[in-house]
């Protein structure tokens, strides 16, 4: 296997390493999990504006 980091029995040792592990943890998924931008609500107000529903099967004629 990869050594990716310390080994958990050594990370578990002392609650504070274990509280910084966990915070890394947290930070990882925070920092890489994409927030909802504004660009899908001005679509959506686009599409509701022109009262049109785009399929997204059919090819593009643009």
């Amino acid at each position: 296997m990869f050594p990716l980091g310390p080994k958990l029995n050594t990370v578990f040792a002392s609650r504070w390493k274990a509280l910084f592990w966990a915070g890394g943890v947290l930070l990882t998924a925070y920092c890489t999990v994409p927030s909802a931008d504004d660009s899908g609500k001005a679509q959506a107000d686009q599409t509701a504006k022109t009262g049109a529903h785009e399929n997204p099967w059919a090819l593009d004629s643009k």
